[in-house]
């Protein structure tokens, strides 16, 4: 048994007609937002969780911390249009069990509903690569992330030195360390990087 939870009533219904047509996978249940969501699980209890991040009200992540809440071996997976690092990490981190794209051919998603049933995490390798690359840019250090505050308001190795009080090549090997966690070749990509992961929030 499975339950579906999409805000859009079209790929909500198509989705389910899809599915319906997999073997030994049955729709018992659907909800078009959080609060449905974490209704729907209470009454029905399905072995699986298809759910959306972005809702109405309630979000994905909150309706799924819910519904943990009541079944903590409850079996979800998160069924986005994004694949935004930050809607990956929070999904994963709510206790979703796998992180798929609606572009996902329906045979992957049938797959991944019983790779769940059966209690596996199952993350396909673009997913996993990203959890990877955050992780790394998690693990860096206050001063790394002078640095790169720095780097983004566009001063030299020289003024980076001299607004931290380090040395010049203290400065180069702190810029080195961050083009290396943040799987970045120079400056540029290290300034983009950082903005669109949300390392560093310009004003």
């Amino acid at each position: 048994m499975y339950s579906l939870l999409n805000d859009h009533p079209s790929m909500r219904v198509g989705l389910a007609a899809l599915i319906n047509h997999q073997s030994k996978i049955q729709v018992v249940a659907e909800a078009a937002n959080g609060e449905e969501a974490i209704e729907v699980y209470s009454k029905t209890k399905p072995d699986v969780v298809l759910m959306d991040l972005r809702m109405p009200g309630i979000g994905g992540v909150e309706a799924i911390l819910a519904i943990r809440k009541v079944d903590p071996d409850v079996k979800v997976i998160v069924l986005s249009t994004y694949d935004l690092d930050e809607d990956i990490h929070l999904a994963i981190r709510s206790g979703a069990a796998s992180y798929l794209l609606k572009d996902t051919p329906i045979e992957d998603i049938a797959n991944a509903i019983t790779s769940a049933y059966a209690g596996n995490v199952s993350l396909p390798k673009s997913v996993t690569k990203r959890l990877a690359e955050s992780l790394q840019r998690e693990q860096l250090t206050e001063r790394e992330k002078e640095v790169l505050e720095a780097l983004i308001m566009g001063r030299s190795n020289k003024e980076i030195a001299s607004r931290l009080s380090i040395s010049d090549e203290t400065a180069k090997s702190h810029l080195k360390t961050l083009f290396q966690k943040l799987n970045v070749c120079d400056r540029t990509e290290a300034a983009i990087a950082a903005v669109r992961h949300g390392i560093v929030h310009l004003d």
